[in-house]
């Protein structure tokens, strides 16, 4: 619930009310009464060893003001803007375990089919469905919209305690946690809390203050992200296709009226795309339609862009007493396969289920055994899901003839044999992540 003056003291902080903190707020939120409800069946009314999961307290600090009322997102919130992400199939079971998927299943528009290719070469991946025994491979949502649905549980959820505009204008630790300084106009409110948790993007202030480096390679390319119209319907297939700039991404969108829609996110040079940024509707739909082809018919129309550095991002440190970083603060990935809040989600879920463990056995939530606990589970599948995007990219944004005969001969032999081709359906998916 949305509040106006903060506690003195929470059990959890989480810094950041965008996709990922939100999404853990909700999950934790879920797990809590899941461990409530199991505790009640099996302990008498009287049996007070351990803490009730329902007094754990969850404070929602974010910068940016948010809706005032249900159901009603902020498009000023960057991460729920007029965008859009690809949530894996895994990530739909994810959401649908934190109990949201129902409310968000019909605005999404489900991914049957992924077409790969390498523009100008031969070699192609097709991704069915119904080779893998799932209803989609995934699931393209409208950023607004899951903000809407994050944004309603935050605001009815009296469990949470969301505090907007605020931020964090001093962080210390303590040897019970963190102390926090909450600034929110000019009134500063002093927090105390067993576990911070940072999901304030990639760019955080607070990992500033705390002296958490982060180790970069800038990939020197640039996303320009926008939703497309175009004449054919899209029949629920992703496209794929490399470029000699790099990925090129048309995910399905539900359809608006009769508009056929997708969303867009086209690797580009960073000359190439402030060009194109400035570059009239008409001009730069002939130049995406020449790099796309015309699978889709005749692109019709653009709608707003954005425009993004890519880079990979990974903090070397994710874990302090009492604080623990999620989403692009701790790992920021390129957007190719889109796997960068896939992993963040199941980061979320991991950490969430970790805490619910935590307070049944009556620990501190802050402790570095806890924190270690999240990180075995989600170490491995960190690594791998960093590298596989790292090595696409890698792959497929150059055009050195060794690459060039390398991905070729890649594509062939993923759509070929068998093993391979499920190995790389199931990173698509977001089930492959154990060890």
């Amino acid at each position: 619930m949305r509040i106006q003056l903060p506690n003195k003291y929470y059990d959890v902080v989480v810094v950041g009310g965008g996709m990922v903190g939100a999404s853990f707020a909700c999950a934790l939120r879920r797990e809590l009464n899941k461990a409530t409800d199991k505790h009640r069946k099996k302990n008498k009314p009287n049996d007070e060893r351990k803490k009730d999961s329902a007094e754990i307290s969850i404070l929602v600090v974010e910068a940016v003001d948010q809706a005032n009322s249900p159901g009603q997102a902020s498009i000023t919130q960057p991460s729920f803007d007029a965008r859009s992400t690809a949530l894996s199939y895994g990530s739909s079971q994810i959401l649908e375990a934190m109990g949201l998927w129902q409310q968000l299943s019909d605005t999404t528009c489900p991914i049957k089919k992924i077409h790969v290719s390498d523009r100008g070469r031969i070699g192609t991946t097709r991704l069915h469905h119904e080779d893998h025994q799932v209803d989609a491979l995934g699931y393209v949502v409208e950023n607004r919209e899951l903000g809407v649905v994050l944004n309603t549980v935050m605001e009815s959820a009296t469990s949470i305690h969301l505090f907007c505009p605020a931020s964090i204008s001093a962080i210390k630790a303590t040897a019970a946690g963190m102390d926090l300084v909450v600034k929110s106009d000019s009134l500063e409110h002093s927090i105390s809390t067993s576990l911070v948790v940072l999901a304030d993007g990639g760019r955080s202030p607070i990992c500033e203050q705390l002296g958490i480096e982060q180790q970069v390679q800038d990939y020197e390319q640039h996303a320009l992200i926008a939703n497309i119209g175009f004449e054919k319907m899209h029949r629920n297939i992703a496209f794929e296709r490399f470029t000699d700039t790099g990925p090129l991404a048309i995910l399905p969108l539900k359809s608006l009226g009769k508009q056929n829609r997708a969303s867009l996110v086209w690797t580009l040079t960073a000359q190439q795309s402030a060009e194109y940024m400035a570059m009239a509707e008409e001009e730069l739909l002939e130049i995406l339609q020449e790099r796309f082809g015309n699978r889709l018919g005749k692109l019709l129309h653009i709608g707003e862009k954005f425009c993004y550095p890519l880079r990979l991002s990974v903090a070397r440190e994710q874990l302090r007493p009492g604080l623990v970083l999620l989403g692009n603060v701790a790992h920021t990935l390129h957007p190719v396969a889109g796997q960068g809040l896939n992993l963040a989600l199941r980061d979320v879920a991991a950490l969430a289920s970790t805490l619910r463990g935590a307070v049944a056995d009556g620990a501190d939530l802050g402790s570095m055994d806890v924190l270690q606990q999240y990180i075995c589970k989600q170490e491995f599948d960190q690594k791998r899901t960093i590298m596989f995007t790292d090595n696409i990219t890698r792959l497929f944004s150059s055009n050195s003839q060794g690459k060039i005969l390398a991905r070729k001969f890649g594509l062939i032999t993923i759509d070929l044999m068998p093993s391979i081709k499920q190995g790389f359906a199931e990173q698509a998916m977001g089930l492959s992540i154990n060890g």
